[in-house]
């Protein structure tokens, strides 16, 4: 069986999309090529980094990449991980299957607490706890898709 293409798109393809790209290879590489983009670039956050060494899932050689780099890439399914890309989500082919599957966002999490004056570790907690949200999302593939 040909494994489909499977795009998580975020806004700034640095965080949730990073941590769904590498769960999805760790997890489900057998039925996906996975890949992540956002609607803008902002690079790899260091934190979606660490929490995911934790897990045990290395996700440094991957790289922050706009939605246009796949334009000659036959996408089967697109799913938006935040509520910016679902609005903003380029027109995608007939035959592109989307699917929206919200996270909150860990840097405007931790930025929140860190206000409240919250120590490293606590504003690491926020990639933690949606890190582990994504991963029991990518476990329900491909049934978590319908």
């Amino acid at each position: 069986m040909e494994k489909l293409n499977l795009l998580f798109l975020c806004t700034g393809n640095s965080c949730r999309s990073q941590m769904a790209e590498g769960w999805a290879k760790a997890l489900k590489g057998d039925l996906y090529n996975v890949y992540s983009a956002g609607i803008e670039t902002h690079g790899l956050n260091p934190n979606a980094v660490k929490v995911m060494a934790e897990a045990g899932i290395d996700i440094t050689n991957q790289k922050s990449q706009h939605i246009d780099e796949f334009d000659n890439v036959k996408l089967d399914i697109v799913v938006t991980v935040c509520g910016n890309a679902h609005e903003t989500c380029p027109i995608l082919p007939v035959y592109c299957k989307k699917v929206h599957v919200g996270f909150d966002d860990p840097p405007k999490m931790a930025r929140e607490l860190a206000e409240k004056g919250a120590s490293e570790e606590e504003q690491l907690n926020c990639y933690r706890e949606v890190r582990d949200q994504i991963k029991a999302f990518i476990k329900t593939l491909p049934e978590g898709l319908e």
